[in-house]
C-alpha cells in the first residue's frame, strides 16, 4: 500500500484553530525539518479543560494558550513524551493554572547505552520533565467536559504515549503518526521493534480521525497506518538488501537508499537506518562485532 503524505498545513501561529467541537489547535512557531510547521498543542473542553502537549519554552506560545483558556479551570495538562518540541512548557502552565500533569512517565530510554556509545539525540530531550502521574496503560482521566484514555506507544521514544477521545473516535497521536512525515525512530531513545508493535496496537483500535503533534489531521487513520507499516517493512528489506550487497557502514547505506533525499537529510537518515540495523541484529539476520553502534560494521548473518 502506498504511503502518500500531507504538507499542507497552515499553522495560524498565535491563534486558536477549531479543528472539532471543543477541540482547539494552537501551533507553536518553532517550524524547521523535524517538527514541520511547528508543534501542535490542542486545548479539549469548552468550560473544563484539558491541554495536550503544551510544547516548548515559548513565551509567546504561553500567553497565547492563557489567552484562549481566558481564566477557565483546566484540570489536566496531558504530555506525549519528553522531547524538547512537546513537554517543557508543561510546569509553567501548571504553575499557572493549578493543572495536573500526565504522561507515561519521565524521560527514559529504550535501552542502555552501550560502552563507547553517545546518544545523537540527547540534547533534544527534556530530562527535567517530573509529571504528577505516571499514567498506566488503558488509565481514564475525566471531568464534567471529557474523557481521556492514555495509550501507551512506545517506540519513537520510550514513554511515548497517545491520548484518545474514545466516545469520539478521536485519537491525539502525537509524532507516534504524522500525516506529513515518517517519524524518526532513534535507538536508545527509540526503537524500531516497539514502534511497529504500536502501529499494530493501533490497527485494533476503532479510532477515525487522529490529530498529531505535527502538521495536518489523518482522516482516514487505519488506511495510514497500514500504509506506514508497509513502508517501514520496505526500508527494513532495502537496508538488508544493501547488507546483502556488500555495504557495511551506515554512511554507506543511506547514500544508497536515500539518494532521492537532500542530504541534508542524512542524518535523520542514518538515525532510521541505525534503528533498523538495530532491530536486524537482534533478530538475528545481519551481524556485527559487539553491540550495535552508529559507526559499527554490519555483514550478512
Amino acid at each position: 500500500m502506498s504511503l502518500k503524505f500531507d504538507t499542507q498545513f497552515d499553522p495560524a501561529y498565535g491563534e486558536a484553530v477549531e479543528v472539532a467541537p471543543d477541540i482547539l489547535r494552537v501551533t507553536v512557531n518553532n517550524a524547521n525539518a523535524f517538527t514541520g510547521f511547528g508543534t501542535n498543542s490542542y486545548i479539549i473542553g469548552k468550560d473544563q479543560l484539558g491541554v495536550i502537549d503544551p510544547g516548548p519554552e515559548d513565551e509567546a506560545h504561553l500567553e497565547t494558550l492563557l489567552r484562549i483558556i481566558a481564566g477557565r479551570q483546566v484540570s489536566h495538562i496531558f504530555v506525549s513524551h519528553t522531547h524538547r518540541d512537546h513537554s517543557p512548557l508543561a510546569a509553567r502552565l501548571k504553575r499557572e493554572t493549578g493543572a495536573t500533569i500526565v504522561a507515561q512517565g519521565p524521560h527514559q530510554s529504550a535501552r542502555p547505552l552501550f560502552d563507547g556509545e553517545s546518544n545523537a539525540l540527547d540534547a533534544s530531550t527534556d530530562t527535567d520533565f517530573a509529571p504528577d502521574i505516571c499514567a498506566r496503560d488503558g488509565e481514564i482521566f475525566s471531568n464534567t467536559d471529557w474523557s481521556v484514555e492514555v495509550i501507551h506507544t512506545p517506540g519513537h521514544m520510550a514513554n511515548h504515549a497517545c491520548f484518545a477521545l474514545n466516545d469520539r473516535g478521536i485519537l491525539f497521536s502525537a509524532d507516534h503518526v504524522m500525516a506529513w512525515a515518517t517519524t524518526i525512530v532513534a535507538p536508545p531513545d527509540g526503537s524500531m521493534s516497539a514502534y511497529m508493535q504500536s502501529l499494530e496496537k493501533l490497527l485494533k483500535r476503532k479510532d477515525v480521525l487522529y490529530f498529531p503533534g505535527h502538521g495536518a489531521p489523518i482522516a482516514k487513520p487505519h488506511r495510514f497506518l497500514r500504509g506506514l507499516k508497509t513502508h517501514r517493512k520496505m526500508r527494513e528489506r532495502a537496508v538488508l538488501e544493501r547488507v546483502m550487497q556488500g555495504d557495511e557502514t551506515i554512511a554507506q547505506m543511506v547514500a544508497a537508499i536515500y539518494r532521492d533525499t537532500d542530504p541534508r537529510l542524512f542524518g535523520a537518515a542514518g538515525l532510521s537506518v541505525f534503528a533498523h540495523l538495530e532491530d536486524l541484529v537482534s533478530r538475528g539476520l545481519i551481524v556485527t562485532d559487539g553491540d550495535p553502534m552508529p559507526d559499527s560494521l554490519y555483514r550478512p548473518a
